[in-house]
């Protein structure tokens, strides 16, 4: 039998299912159809600017990728509606259409619709279309294509939305998508379309993947790729609740390094792609993979219970992501460790001062009547070191009417960075303000820390030592990045953590003095306290 497939430029190129001196095999074929998509990929960013992609969000799916993505689909309906809400050249739905006429039932139909607005990519758009309609007709399966150069969200938001007269609008059986990634400015028209339909999502891939979800119908099945700093934090809470009632996450994959991926485009965003469907009962498991590249036959692959994923009671509803098998996984070494910020008596919040709307009180050096300011450039081997003579961050702030609730009564505080950039070894950093170092009676935490304290004060000086020993250790930075996919560290994000005990974080503070210790030791000091008894117990 003859098929046609996907060749370079826009001829097709034929080959017989089982080979022969005449054609190519179906595996030989697939390989040609990669070779041409990703040729179509690198010759398109080859010939844009890569600041002009990247400010539409713009991102081109790589064919391995895409290929794996098509994977991920079940056998499902005989007649296949596919929707590519950010479909660029079409390698996305070009490997789920392959990939379903491959299996061993394909369908009996199949119509695709592709929203793109960059009329640049339009015409690779397009003869990808007519590649796949020639692909479909050489095995007999009925195809219908639309290229459709329209807004995306405009027309989703339309569909979407419910009336007492709407007639129910066109629903997809299959939703491939690799969205734009782009913040949304809260001032702009967009923002206010979104707010009206209740899509309350802070960038644009959330809001394809809540609209792209909305048009499924029930049983149909999502595979996209998108960053993974929706699974923890308040900015993408509503996204997370919406997306986890209505849809049954089935695979996620991780990708351990964050330059893979993109890595061509310069992209350092840490990825994950995920497959659910909408509408099942709440699944018992959950399949998740990792690998370091694209090469996905290498991947590991763990079966992890659903509860270990969405905890039961997490009213956030948290996505952890676990790819450690057995007691090595940070969950596992993490379970000792069960105490709760309330039941330490203890608070995380955010430091009150933004620096750019108290510019005019701020001062380069301390002087008569300001305390000090500190920032995460005062965080010196764990400890906070002020001032500093760096001339790019104000060392005090004035004191004042005027700042009073800006200010904190001096005492023993615990201060973590907030944001850290991807390429830091650590996530977590934390570092001790000791009034003993810093004579003053108040000070003010800059808005780019979060700070510990008890009621609004200080803590007892052992227990805040021991904690940034805790807070500075691998086994909670490990922890932490189950979750979080993106660089902030978030009050919330503190406020979930598991804690030692009160009487193990004053132990864990007998061994920080001047400043911390390294690396190794806070981890073997963890181990030692903490960890050793737990252990045994457990044997």
């Amino acid at each position: 039998m003859i098929v046609s497939g996907f060749g370079d430029g826009d001829e097709h190129v034929e080959f017989q299912r089982d080979g022969g001196a005449n054609g190519l095999s179906a595996t030989q074929a697939k390989m040609t159809s990669l070779h041409a998509l990703d040729h179509i990929r690198q010759s398109f960013n080859g010939s844009t600017d890569r600041a002009t992609r990247a400010g539409i969000g713009q991102f081109l799916t790589p064919a391995a990728i895409a290929q794996f993505m098509a994977s991920l689909f079940e056998g499902g309906p005989g007649h296949v509606r596919v929707l590519d809400p950010g479909a660029g050249a079409g390698v996305l739905f070009a490997m789920c259409i392959e990939t379903l006429i491959s299996q061993e039932k394909p369908p009996v139909s199949i119509a695709v619709d592709a929203y793109e607005t960059d009329a640049a990519i339009l015409p690779h758009l397009q003869a990808t279309m007519k590649r796949c309609e020639s692909l479909c007709s050489s095995h007999g399966i009925p195809f219908q294509g639309m290229v459709k150069d329209e807004d995306f969200v405009s027309f989703a938001v339309t569909e979407t939305r419910e009336s007492l007269f709407a007639v129910p609008g066109r629903r997809f059986t299959h939703v491939i998508l690799n969205p734009p990634y782009m913040k949304i400015n809260s001032r702009t028209a967009l923002s206010r379309r979104l707010y009206a339909s209740d899509i309350k999502v802070a960038n644009l891939y959330a809001a394809f993947v809540w609209l792209s979800m909305l048009l499924l119908e029930s049983g149909g099945q999502m595979v996209a790729i998108t960053p993974r700093s929706f699974c923890n934090g308040p900015y993408f809470n509503k996204f997370r609740a919406a997306f986890l009632r209505t849809m049954s996450l089935k695979r996620i994959h991780v990708f351990e390094s964050r330059k893979k991926a993109f890595g061509d485009d310069d992209v350092l965003q840490e990825n994950i792609i995920y497959h659910a469907v909408r509408g099942l009962d709440g699944p018992q498991s959950v399949t998740i993979s990792t690998s370091e590249g694209l090469d996905f036959g290498k991947a590991r692959v763990l079966s992890v219970p659903y509860t270990q994923v969405v905890h039961p009671n997490d009213r956030d509803m948290f996505i952890h992501l676990d790819v450690d098998a057995g007691e090595a996984s940070p969950v596992e070494r993490i379970k000792p460790f069960s105490t709760s910020l309330s039941k330490l008596g203890l608070s995380v919040s955010t430091g009150r001062v933004v620096d750019f709307r108290a510019r005019g009180l701020l001062r380069q050096d301390a002087e008569k009547g300001t305390v000090p300011l500190i920032y995460p450039c005062h965080f010196q081997k764990g400890v906070v070191q002020w001032p500093v003579d760096s001339g790019k961050k104000p060392n005090a702030i004035q004191a004042s009417a005027e700042t009073s609730d800006l200010l904190v009564t001096s005492g023993f505080y615990v201060l973590t960075k907030r944001f850290t950039s991807k390429e830091q070894l650590r996530r977590v950093s934390a570092a001790v303000f000791d009034p003993t170092k810093v004579e003053t009676d108040l000070v003010g935490f800059e808005n780019h820390l979060n700070y510990f304290h008890r009621q609004g004060n200080g803590l007892p000086a052992e227990l805040a030592r021991g904690l940034a020993l805790y807070l500075n250790s691998t086994i909670v930075d490990q922890y932490f990045r189950l979750f979080s996919g993106h660089t902030q560290v978030n009050a919330t994000d503190l406020r979930k953590m598991p804690y030692p005990t009160q009487e193990q974080l004053a132990r864990l503070g007998t061994h920080v003095t001047e400043e911390m210790p390294d690396q190794e030791t806070i981890d073997a000091i963890i181990e030692e306290e903490c960890l050793i008894d737990e252990q045994q117990v457990s044997r």
